[in-house]
């Protein structure tokens, strides 16, 4: 039996419904876990976008999530009066200019090249942040205050965890919403069909340079966005945000939860977050465990979570045919 049309939407629309409740049953300190697994699933599906669609593997992706959180962390203590909208627009654009700038460098080259040169990248773009601590505050970091959102007529303060989290939820969820249609449209199409077989797109007429430009460039912006929503989460700003860790973190996130599908990540961004949470209060050596973990889904679940969960799925649908092939036979005896 194939799926409803609708089954997409209802399936995001009970999302958000469970989302919006979740502050009601939850105590404070998970509301503010619920927001970081919120910013951190933007951080995964972009670099999804990247590897998954474009199967282009980035060792650099934390450069534009550092870049976002500092510039947004930079733009609230440096100008005066700032809006939040207006740190949240500066860290977009710088982004998608830095996206674009390495874009044009990073993109001439393919496979391991492109992956070691990223890593280059993002190692340029940590020693600026740590060196130039007049700005980003260096080793020390940076912090902030999180301003209240102005709506014109109205100022809501977002200084708490639980209206903090629906800012988050709202903003993000649009935009992570945004992503999945954009997979679903004649971009994101284009994009899978180069991945699979790029000569044929070129033979056909499509400009294959231009476009896994503007995916990288996309992606790049989004990553910012997470960045910026990281800053104004934690109210702080260091150069761990934008250091190779960092770029371990999204990958592990990625593959934990699938690249072979749009929200394989957004679990994989649930997963991590509440597992690496739990076991920090159990032991220091929770990294140790992570890694164990995820050496364990690559040699038995290669897919991540979107495997373990369509195969259950698939067990449990050949059951119920199985059972009514039974019914079937002894309605006809």
């Amino acid at each position: 039996m194939s799926a409803s049309p609708k089954t997409p939407y209802r399936v995001i629309a009970a999302l958000f419904l469970l989302g919006f409740l979740a502050p009601l049953a939850l105590p404070t300190y998970q509301v503010d876990m619920l927001t970081q697994v919120i910013l951190f699933s933007l951080f995964a599906v972009s670099y999804n976008l990247l590897l998954g669609y474009a199967g282009l593997l980035s060792f650099g992706h934390a450069m534009f999530f550092g870049t976002g959180a500092f510039a947004a962390a930079v733009a609230l203590a440096r100008i005066p009066g700032l809006s939040l909208w207006g740190a949240l627009g500066i860290s977009l654009l710088l982004t998608t200019l830095v996206g674009f700038a390495s874009g044009l460098l990073l993109l001439r080259h393919k496979g391991a090249y492109f992956a070691l040169l990223t890593l280059a990248f993002n190692s340029i773009f940590y020693a600026v942040a740590t060196k130039w601590d007049a700005v980003t505050g260096g080793d020390d970091g940076l912090g902030i205050t999180r301003p209240n959102l102005h709506f014109g007529v109205t100022t809501v303060n977002i200084s708490g965890f639980v209206s903090f989290y629906y800012f988050t939820l709202i903003v993000i969820g649009a935009v992570i919403v945004f992503c999945w249609y954009f997979t679903r449209s004649a971009m994101g199409q284009t994009v899978l069909l180069m991945r699979e077989n790029e000569e044929r797109m070129r033979f056909v007429g499509y400009n294959t340079n231009i476009a896994r430009l503007i995916l990288f460039t996309f992606t790049g912006a989004l990553a910012g966005l997470a960045g910026a929503f990281y800053a104004l989460q934690f109210q702080f700003v260091s150069t761990s945000a934008i250091s190779i860790g960092m770029t371990t973190t999204v990958l592990l996130m990625t593959f934990v939860g699938g690249t072979g599908t749009f929200w394989g990540p957004v679990a994989g961004a649930f997963f991590y977050i509440v597992v690496q949470s739990y076991l920090s209060d159990i032991t220091g050596h929770w990294p140790l465990f992570m890694g164990f973990l995820f050496v364990g889904m690559v040699l038995f679940a290669p897919g991540g979570l979107s495997q373990i969960v369509f195969g259950v799925r698939g067990l449990f649908l050949r059951n119920r045919t199985a059972g009514g092939d039974t019914t079937a036979e002894k309605a006809s005896l």
